[in-house]
C-alpha cells in the first residue's frame, strides 16, 4: 500500500483512526475494520504456532487468533500486564486479537495532514507504516494491517 492511494494529498476528507501503543510508539489504524478492543487476554497458547502469534480467545463462540504486535513490529515479546489490550479486526474475511501495550484515543485526522512515513521509526521496521501524522505532542504512525499481518 502506498500513501498516495490509500490518502490523496489534496482530499478535504478525514479518517477516523483508534490508536494505541506498542512500546514507545503511537499505532493508528483505522476505526472502520475495528470490532472491539477488551481485556480478554485469557490466551490458550498453540504448540508450534509462529513467534508472532500468542495463541487464541474464544470470542462468544468465534475462535480469535491473537497475534503480538511487538514480534511483529521487530521488537522482543513482552510482558501481558494490567494495561495491555487485545484490539479485535477484522482481517481478510476474520477476525484477528492484536495485543497491544496500552489503548491511546480515537482521532480524527485530515487526509491531506498525513505524510509519508519514514523507513525507520523510532527503531522498529517501518515496513509496515503506511504514514505518520504529526501531533503537537509526537507523531502516529498509520498501520498497514494487512501487510503487517500477511508478513512471512
Amino acid at each position: 500500500m502506498t500513501l498516495t492511494s490509500d490518502f490523496p494529498r489534496t482530499s478535504e476528507k478525514t479518517v477516523q483512526v483508534a490508536t494505541f501503543r506498542v512500546e514507545n510508539l503511537l499505532l493508528a489504524i483505522d476505526v472502520d475494520v475495528v470490532q472491539e478492543i477488551n481485556r480478554h487476554l485469557n490466551i490458550t497458547e498453540v504448540p508450534h504456532a509462529p513467534e508472532n502469534v500468542r495463541g487464541v480467545i474464544n470470542l462468544r463462540g468465534e475462535v480469535v487468533t491473537v497475534v503480538d504486535m511487538r514480534t511483529i513490529l521487530g521488537l522482543p515479546r513482552g510482558e501481558v500486564t494490567r494495561d495491555c489490550r487485545n484490539v479485535v479486526i477484522h482481517s481478510e474475511g476474520e477476525l484477528i486479537g492484536l495485543i497491544v501495550d496500552q489503548i491511546a484515543d480515537i482521532l480524527t485526522i485530515p487526509i491531506r495532514e498525513i505524510d509519508p512515513p519514514p523507513a525507520n521509526v523510532d527503531g522498529v521496521e517501518g515496513r509496515f507504516f503506511k504514514g505518520v501524522y504529526t501531533m503537537d505532542n509526537g507523531i502516529a504512525v498509520l498501520l498497514d494491517v494487512q501487510g503487517a499481518l500477511s508478513q512471512d
